[in-house]
């Protein structure tokens, strides 16, 4: 599977992610000679447990998180990142945590954008916004070279057009930038050769920036 990497947009101090600076990105995109493809859709879920006793909760992983990916639209991954644990399962899985009723979603945040063809790379640029709400909490951006699968081999090619599409983006003066995180993936068990459960926990680290950012942004206007 091609190696990707997920950014996501760190507003300036006292900006917020917003429908105009989305659109300059995709403009940015465009002007690489980039080809819409279509729309794509990633969804994260918190989970939260379901428990009689309310002694028994601290006994349950606080950050459990459920994501489905437009690429393994038949799969759905599940990662503790407290514990670094990521874990694969069929879609319908979700079916049989309702009915089981030991879990239940606290809340979903939808990614979803457009996605292009940029030579030998696809960029998916998305906006992040909870379900049921068309408020924009981020932006991200996936970057995914399509001729490698390793993550080392991968690496100089991502960070120079990364660089490129930095400079692009620079030229606009957007009140922000965007930022690529790196996991430890072997914390996880993961390795050099590049899968979807390394997209996923690609999702719950930008996830985990997202919402600092925003709590950071709240703490400034207070």
């Amino acid at each position: 599977m091609p190696v990707k990497w997920v950014l996501h947009w760190v507003p300036s101090a006292g900006a917020t992610a917003n429908t105009q600076i989305m659109n300059e990105i995709s403009q940015c995109v465009e002007s690489l000679n980039g080809v819409k493809e279509g729309r794509w859709k990633s969804i994260i879920t918190f989970y939260k447990p379901i428990t009689r006793e309310q002694s028994m909760v601290a006994e349950f992983p606080r950050d459990f998180l459920g994501i489905s990916l437009p690429d393994q639209p038949n799969k759905y991954y599940f990662i503790i990142r407290g514990q670094r644990i990521i874990f694969e399962a069929d879609s319908n899985i979700q079916t049989i945590m309702e009915k089981l009723q030991s879990y239940k979603s606290r809340v979903s945040l939808n990614f979803e954008g457009i996605q292009y063809q940029v030579g030998d790379f696809q960029l998916r640029v998305g906006k992040v916004s909870p379900s049921h709400s068309e408020s924009m909490r981020g932006i991200v951006m996936e970057v995914e070279y399509l001729p490698l699968s390793s993550i080392d081999k991968s690496r100089q090619v991502l960070e120079d057009f990364v660089d490129i599409w930095k400079e692009t983006l620079t030229k606009r003066s957007l009140p922000g930038q965007f930022m690529h995180i790196e996991p430890n993936y072997t914390e996880y068990g993961l390795s050099d050769q590049y899968t979807s459960q390394h997209t996923a926990v690609q999702y719950a680290t930008v996830m985990a920036q997202l919402i600092a950012t925003v709590q950071t942004a709240q703490q400034v206007r207070n």
